[in-house]
């Protein structure tokens, strides 16, 4: 049935000929060979894995240069270029042992180094690890990474926060494409699903120099699934149960791959009642439920590389408003609801030359989201089209010299088709032009780089003039002119340092722009500001990591300096009985970092301990404190790895003290919060019987029932608690 399958799908591969190929051995320190080794080829999304001896073979390659990662459990990721490929190339790679996490190419950044090689420092991690902490969606797996957090309402919507910095202030890419979802709403979540997203890195300062408009306080990048290593075939199932929320989600994917032709496409479904707190009550109509689907196609040769991609997901969320009032477990949600259908279409495409390559990636976003309030009949309805266009080219390398010069842009139309107007209809363009360029010598790295951008934004008018819902003409441009300087160099053989100094920049948003009426969600009523300024802001990131092959630490500091930074300030006039608040501007600076160590004591090979805390301060000019500042915070985890003869292997168990501070640091319509501290545990690895194997996991979070509010929840205001004790249990099983 496989081969079938493969014929069907991928026949023509056979009509092409191999040219330029690649072999090679990869062994151990002790001249051993490797078996199981992933060796991955990212710019032709080509992957093989070694044999018994050792071996891998890549053919029908392009011209130029040839860049591959060689990645094992338990010894140091090689990212290796052959820098011009001939007939026939060999490339045998010895790996070292490391007790550490592996290495992973950075493909948020453009010259798509080793983390451990790049110049800015960027958090990667993968979904797989994010998984195993048991949390119930992605954002709550990305704020267990140090220097990120979560604004959530319940357990259904989550907005990320890099380092105090939210909303449109941080940008969000998958599949190569910036997401757009009208992410500036306080109850619009991220709008992605974890299913078929092979990982996620995290730029924690600004990255308009790489990404424009929206990347002033930094950019999450998901990585989507690998292709099948080549002329293999693929499945597996997945499925997880919550207890909390009496939750499941499922999981199903398949994928297959030749010498050029690649295919895969997977379907999830998570359902999940309403999430019950400490004492046992349920938040009414927090339940929400969601449909998503990936698939993707890919082709390569000898002259290009060419995947195409589609997500769809679909959205049912109830809007917890009355806090604990109705008790049930039933999933289907209550007025008021949302419902959002999301499409993702997007198009990469490298196009090699002799000694160098064209870059293009081209997206295409549907973002349909509804709110009903009493019926079925949508009050408010707006649909968010986009389209997306990044090209780079990557020159022909000048002796220790990379340079890459791009041009991005974007069109965007709103449109309302419902009763009640959030923001007007309006169109928004952009267009950027930037240069970057890194330079390598010795143990040392510069990267330095400069762009220009401009938004365009025009709306239409609505409504009548002197009355809730008016929005007057608008017609605004914005320019900025961007930079960045970074330099990395080994202090000493185990230490690093890192010093980053870039400048970014925001254009407001059409809400703050053209406001005038109650913010779904905020209970207030908000005045736009048709004449605000660009955020415009300057970051100096300072980081020193020390590894040896038993502890590692790292300590990152950084400064930001916002101008005109945007925020809603009370004009202390009431229209309907809800405050009136208008948006203003004012200086900004926030200012913290991180911290962290793992230590791998010998000859304890099998425990890990591992301790991060995260600090960020938010103030104006006026030394009032910024909103919407997270809480500092203590995290350590003792993990130990086994396994159990022949039937479980890669066994794990965790675990893990949270301690999250008490936040006295409040703007002035926040309230102070309180500290707490969360127990979770975990255990899992892979039981074979026979000749079948699958992966389990066990997580026990908030382990004591403990009741606590965050500083960041959304239903705070109420006094709802987040979500108490959570048993989750999964299980993959490849078939």
């Amino acid at each position: 049935m496989k081969k079938i399958i493969l014929a069907l799908i991928l026949g023509f591969s056979s009509l092409l000929s191999a040219q330029n190929t690649v072999t090679g051995t990869v062994t151990d320190p002790q001249n051993q060979p490797l078996p199981g080794v992933s060796v991955y080829a990212p710019e032709l999304h080509k992957g093989t894995t070694t044999d018994a001896n050792g071996k891998y073979e890549f053919t029908n390659l392009p011209n130029g240069s040839f860049r591959v990662a060689f990645t094992f459990v338990g010894f140091t990721t090689q990212n290796k270029t052959i820098s011009k490929l001939l007939k026939e190339n060999t490339l045998d790679i010895t790996l070292s042992e490391s007790v550490f996490e592996m290495d992973e190419v950075v493909v948020s950044t453009p010259f798509n180094k080793l983390q451990s090689q790049n110049v800015m420092k960027v958090e990667h991690e993968s979904i797989k690890t994010l998984q195993q902490k048991g949390t119930s969606t992605l954002i709550e797996g990305l704020a267990t990474i140090p220097g990120v957090s979560q604004i959530s309402t319940g357990t259904s919507i989550g907005k990320p926060v890099i380092r105090g910095l939210s909303g449109n202030r941080v940008l969000v890419y998958s599949q190569g494409v910036r997401i757009e979802n009208q992410q500036f709403g306080d109850e619009h979540g991220l709008g992605l699903n974890d299913a078929g997203i092979e990982s996620v890195e995290v730029i924690k300062g600004p990255a308009s120099l790489l990404y424009g408009s929206d990347a002033l306080g930094g950019v999450l990048y998901f990585n989507p699934e690998k292709f099948a290593d080549e002329n293999t075939f693929k499945a597996n199932f997945s499925q997880k149960y919550f207890t909390n929320t009496e939750g499941s989600n499922s999981s199903i994917g398949l994928k297959t791959s030749t010498d050029n032709w690649k295919f895969l496409a997977r379907g999830s479904f998570n359902t999940h009642s309403d999430y019950k707190i400490a004492d046992g009550d349920r938040v009414t109509n927090s339940r929400y439920n969601e449909t998503d689907f990936k698939t993707g196609i890919g082709y390569s040769n000898s002259s290009f590389s060419s995947v195409l991609r589609y997500n769809y997901n679909k959205l049912d969320l109830g809007i917890p408003e009355d806090g604990i009032a109705e008790q049930s477990s039933s999933k289907n949600t209550m007025f008021p609801r949302q419902g959002i259908f999301n499409h993702l279409l997007s198009l990469n495409n490298v196009i090699f030359f002799e000694n160098s390559k064209l870059d293009v990636d081209l997206g295409y976003i549907a973002n349909d989201r509804s709110e009903f309030e009493d019926s079925n009949d949508a009050s408010l309805r707006m649909k968010l089209n986009t389209f997306n266009y990044n090209a780079k080219y990557h020159f022909p390398k000048m002796g220790k010299i990379e340079t890459i010069l791009g041009v991005q842009g974007m069109h965007q139309t709103n449109t309302n088709f419902g009763e009640e107007f959030l923001i007007p209809d309006a169109t928004t363009n952009d267009f950027g032009v930037f240069g970057t360029a890194n330079y390598e010598w010795n143990n040392s790295v510069l990267q330095a780089g400069l762009r220009f951008d401009n938004r365009n934004i025009t709306s239409e008018e609505h409504g009548i003039t002197g009355e809730e819902g008016y929005f007057q003409a608008l017609d605004r441009s914005f320019d900025s002119f961007n930079a960045s300087l970074g330099y990395k160099t080994k202090l000493a053989e185990p230490l690093t340092l890192r010093l980053n100094v870039a400048t970014g920049f925001r254009a407001p948003n059409l809400a703050e722009l053209t406001s005038n009426g109650v913010h779904e969600g905020t209970n207030r009523y908000e005045i736009g500001n048709p004449n605000l300024k660009t955020e415009q802001n300057v970051q100096t990131d300072l980081n020193l990591e020390y590894k040896n092959s038993h502890f590692e630490f790292f300590v990152n500091g950084f400064y930001n300096h916002v101008n005109n930074y945007i925020y809603t300030s009370p004009t202390g006039d009431v229209i309907d009985d809800n405050d009136v608040f208008a948006y203003i501007q004012d200086n900004a600076q926030l200012y913290g970092g991180e911290a962290g160590l793992h230590f791998h004591p010998h000859p304890l090979d099998w425990l890990h301990f591992e301790t991060s805390f995260e600090t960020v301060t938010g103030k104006k000019d006026n030394k009032d404190y910024l909103p919407l500042i997270p809480a500092n915070n203590w995290n350590n985890t003792i993990r130990t790895e086994f396994k159990i003869k022949d039937w479980f292997q890669e066994g794990f168990a965790t675990l893990n003290v949270s301690s999250t501070f008490k936040q006295d640091n409040v703007s002035g319509f926040e309230t102070a919060s309180k500290g707490y501290t969360l127990v979770n545990l975990g255990f899992g690895g892979t039981v074979k019987l026979g000749k079948t194997a699958f992966d389990v996991n066990l997580n026990g979070n908030n382990l004591f029932d403990k009741e606590y509010i965050a500083h960041l929840s959304r239903l705070k205001t109420d006094g709802i608690p987040n979500i108490g004790r959570n048993i989750v249990l999964g299980v993959n099983f490849n078939l």
